[in-house]
């Protein structure tokens, strides 16, 4: 019998080791400085990308900088890789997402908080001054001293739309209080500089401030351990000039964990709380893991980066029309919030969600306009 001259197509496929099978779509994923472990803006990217990873069955690798210099370094080993989607996470990996995508035209691109040019691009942008607006006004109808602080990390246009928004709920709720704003650096270390966090926190606290709310990364986890710590403004050494306020008789009435009632044991002693960032950071304040005790996180304020980064592979992964430029989050789309759970509900009374619920509601139909700035 003559043998054929020829291999059948799927022969030659199995002798060099070639399957039909589709090879998985490829994510590249590049963090800022503070890590993917950071609790807030980082983690919540990657918990984003781990969710997609398994409801789309794409692989997901990523590049974690040691240091701020290395920001901006797994973008281009991606690319080169030949990776079909690259996301930077943090607006500092804008300025690598838009020179790597000008070479690399067949990649696509995206930056989380900024966005980059190219038509192989796209960026995600949040309005957090609309979500910071909803915990400033929580603040403003707890604080019982009538003072509140903002810790943020470097003092730029982007922070700077946490605090304008956070001051004005504030305002909104409490006219007469005042809200004491400081910033952990001028560099990129400003992200990850607890110590910073934790001193301006303590200066804050000295000046009346019983709830402080931080935007500053990874630097937050030092204003939170100051809190955990101090536990309570002290109603004899409060500064003069504040006059303290009834505690809300939600504050009052919740049990307290033993480790606030064996420091804080004065009778106008007022209970410390945090507001945190980006991920619901609600857990992080129960000091005796028992939700049912006063938690030391009143609440957070909910920056859906693991929304815009689910949405973004999934629509690479399903083919979806590619989005060019701003993809932008905000109350409307349920891209920015507040946190409630069992963490923080004995907290909030329930005229404070009545009227958080209702300036919600302005804001997305366009009654309520909250400054950025």
């Amino acid at each position: 019998m003559k043998k054929p001259l020829a291999l059948s197509a799927v022969a030659v496929m199995l002798a060099f080791g070639i399957t039909s099978a589709q090879q998985p779509i490829r994510i590249g994923m590049a963090f800022d400085a503070g890590g993917k472990n950071d609790k807030s803006f980082n983690q919540s990217a990657y918990e984003g990308a781990q969710r997609a990873a398994k409801k789309f069955g794409v692989e997901v690798k990523d590049f974690e900088p040691t240091d701020p210099s290395q920001v901006g370094t797994g973008i281009r080993q991606f690319a080169e890789a030949g990776f079909d989607l690259v996301i930077g996470v943090g607006f500092a990996n804008q300025p690598s997402i838009t020179k790597t995508a000008a070479e690399f035209k067949d990649v696509k691109f995206a930056v989380i908080d900024d966005v980059p040019t190219g038509d192989n691009t796209t960026g995600a942008v949040f309005r957090e001054h609309e979500g910071s607006f909803l915990v400033g006004y929580i603040a403003g109808k707890t604080s019982s001293t009538g003072v509140i602080g903002f810790v943020g990390g470097m003092q730029i246009p982007l922070i700077r739309k946490f605090y304008a928004g956070f001051n004005a709920g504030v305002k909104a709720a409490c006219p007469t209080c005042t809200t004491i704003e400081n910033y952990t650096g001028t560099t990129p270390e400003a992200w990850n500089n607890p110590t910073k966090a934790r001193e301006i926190a303590a200066a804050q606290g000295a000046k009346g401030a019983d709830i402080i709310y931080a935007a500053a990364g990874a630097s937050g986890a030092g204003a939170l351990k100051y809190i955990t710590d101090t536990k309570c403004i002290s109603g004899t050494k409060t500064p003069a000039m504040i006059k303290l306020k009834p505690m809300l008789a939600t504050i009052k009435a919740v049990a307290k964990p033993k480790d606030y009632t064996a420091k804080c044991k004065g009778a106008n002693d007022r209970p410390m709380f945090f507001i945190g960032v980006d991920a619901n950071q609600n857990y992080l304040g129960d000091s005796d893991k028992n939700p049912k005790t006063m938690n030391y996180v009143l609440t957070s304020m909910l920056k859906r980066v693991d929304l815009a980064v689910y949405n973004l592979i999934g629509g690479v992964k399903q083919g979806k029309p590619w989005v060019k430029g701003a993809q932008e989050f905000g109350l409307d789309n349920s891209g920015v919030g507040y946190a409630l759970d069992q963490y923080n509900e004995a907290l909030i009374s329930a005229d404070t969600i009545k009227g958080v619920e209702s300036a919600k509601a302005k804001i997305i139909n366009g009654d309520l306009d909250v400054a950025d700035k």
